[in-house]
């Protein structure tokens, strides 16, 4: 009997629930937020472009709140897309600054998510100032070439400042940037302009990456004209200027150009365009055994030398032979009338002399044939 009891005994505490098992571990902590917020640029950054804009990203959730500020505590502006997926700062920053981002996010798991940090825009080595002409509200002649130039350092990153330039036609035009230099690159169409067309520049070069530690100092825009089409010929032996609008001779006035047998002399062949216009302008020239000589009516067609210009004195060659330094000599009374006439961009095109104008001129857009004009650009 008492064996049996201790057998009974030992398969009651075979079979109970205290038998010493390991008990299912109880589950004390949830599961982690489903959305995540990114930051460009990430926390603690250095050297951010300021031209750059700052984005806050969320998977699995949608964006509620973001505070963009700069050290001062100003809010950045900013916009949240309509999915609520993405936030994009609206302003350019500062150079050299720091600025913080405190972003939230709700999942959809329906949990808050939040994200902090901050960064540094970079310290550029220089910020040079750029132009950019024709300035704003000019009316110009149909082969006017717009031009950003950069007078105070050359461009290594050509193609980084070009495609921040943009023009906008009122009507379609073909055209292209060129760079002439390291410190100037020209915007021209491959025709000229038609006229009556509306122009708007943006030169978006805050920020922008010239090369050598240079950042662009400023953004720059322009809205202009092209005036009606007038184009100047002068074919150089037959001792007249030939005035055309819109294809249609306008006025043809007798000359005297640049003298024939001497290729210095020449009034030289090329398209040049009318750069500036002085009521008086003064043409001595020590080189030639002149001075104080003074001229009315001048408009200059190239930095090479050459003006249209009255030259009474010459009265006896005009219409009959051509014996200036260059210079389009016309009678007072004519050059008045086309004086009144020009506008700044007009094409002057001569043919027929002996020497082509060299590419030393200020403007000698319009003497690189298109395929060049077009390899010129760093895009290409």
């Amino acid at each position: 009997m008492g064996g049996l009891v201790s057998a009974l005994l030992v398969l009651a505490s075979c079979s109970s629930g205290d038998s010493g098992a390991p008990a299912p571990a109880e589950r004390t902590s949830e599961a982690p937020p489903l959305a995540k917020l990114t930051a460009k640029p990430a926390d603690d950054a250095t050297e951010v472009p300021p031209g750059e804009p700052v984005t806050i990203t969320v998977t699995d959730g949608a964006i509620d709140e973001v505070a963009l500020t700069n050290a001062e505590g100003k809010a950045v502006a900013g916009e949240l897309a309509a999915d609520k997926l993405t936030w994009t700062s609206g302003e350019v920053l500062g150079y050299a600054k720091t600025y913080s981002y405190n972003a939230s996010a709700t999942g959809s798991d329906g949990k808050k998510v939040e994200l902090k940090g901050s960064f540094t825009t970079l310290k550029p080595g220089s910020t040079p100032r750029a132009t950019i002409n024709p300035t704003d509200g000019a009316s110009v002649g149909v082969a006017m070439p717009i031009s950003v130039k950069f007078p105070e350092g050359k461009v290594t990153d050509k193609a980084a400042v070009e495609k921040a330039l943009k023009v906008t036609t009122s009507a379609p035009v073909e055209g292209s940037w060129a760079w002439l230099n390291a410190q100037q690159v020209d915007w021209r169409p491959k025709e000229y302009w038609p006229a009556g067309v509306k122009v708007t520049v943006e030169a978006k070069l805050y920020g922008v990456a010239y090369g050598g530690g240079a950042y662009g100092k400023s953004d720059l825009s322009t809205e202009f004209t092209i005036g009606r089409n007038q184009v100047v010929k002068v074919h150089t032996p037959d001792h007249r200027m030939d005035v055309y609008r819109d294809g249609k001779l306008f006025a043809s006035y007798p000359a005297s150009n640049g003298r024939d047998n001497d290729p210095n002399l020449n009034t030289p062949n090329g398209t040049m365009i009318v750069m500036a216009k002085e009521e008086v302008g003064d043409f001595s020239n020590p080189r030639y055994g002149y001075t104080n000589v003074m001229k009315k009516w001048a408009v200059r067609f190239s930095n090479h030398g050459e003006f249209i210009h009255e030259n009474n004195e010459n009265a006896a060659n005009i219409g009959k032979a051509n014996t200036s330094h260059g210079c389009v000599n016309l009678l007072e009374a004519d050059a008045k009338a086309y004086f009144d006439s020009a506008l700044i961009g007009d094409p002057v095109e001569v043919t027929g002399s002996k020497a082509n104008m060299p590419t030393t001129s200020d403007v000698y857009d319009w003497l690189i044939p298109w395929s060049q004009w077009q390899s010129m650009s760093a895009l290409n």
